[in-house]
């Protein structure tokens, strides 16, 4: 139904951010809103509508495998919306993948309302089907070097994936400036 929308932030609260659209606010549950609160311009935040007979919620992430790993937790028996936004509230989404691939029971329990049954169930349905093969274009790697050669880490570097192959038609020199802009 809706894969995005591109507005300002105009509100941050608890548990959801209010996004402007074209003079309409739209309520918005996140994992973290007050991550939301930096930007200042227009932003895209990346969406789930979650509709049941009595309800119509938007769920909203920064970036597409966020909004991927989430889909995946709510399909998980015992896993609704809310409990899968907990658990990326906690945690990285790399080392919440690595914990279900390596079935790190201890991991996932730490995340509130997820108990041993609940963390069992997670791995059982989860396991080996987190792992999506990351497409490699030389442009991307060519702008990976030269952020690693200017420090940056193999791990901070993997949350730019997205970003990258979305942008890749730019120049690598553009790249880098914006991939240092989003790292920041």
């Amino acid at each position: 139904m809706f894969d995005y929308m591109k507005g300002k932030v105009t509100g941050v609260y608890a548990n959801y951010i209010v996004l402007e659209v074209q003079a309409i606010g739209y309520k918005i549950f996140t994992a973290n809103p007050f991550s939301f609160s930096e930007y200042k311009d227009e932003m895209t935040v990346y969406l789930y509508a979650y509709i049941r007979e009595d309800t119509f919620d938007l769920y909203g992430f920064k970036t597409i495998d966020e909004r991927n790993l989430f889909i995946k937790l709510i399909s998980v028996k015992g896993i609704g919306p809310k409990g899968a936004l907990a658990i990326l509230a906690k945690g990285e989404i790399d080392e919440l993948q690595n914990a279900i691939e390596k079935s790190d029971v201890k991991y996932l329990q730490r995340f509130p309302g997820i108990g041993p049954k609940a963390s069992g169930q997670i791995i059982l349905d989860l396991r080996g089907k987190l792992s999506t093969p990351v497409l490699t274009n030389p442009k991307v790697e060519k702008v990976k070097e030269a952020l690693q050669f200017l420090g940056y880490k193999a791990n901070e570097l993997r949350k730019l994936d997205t970003f990258l192959l979305e942008n890749i038609d730019l120049p690598i020199e553009q790249l880098v400036k914006l991939s240092l802009k989003k790292l920041f």
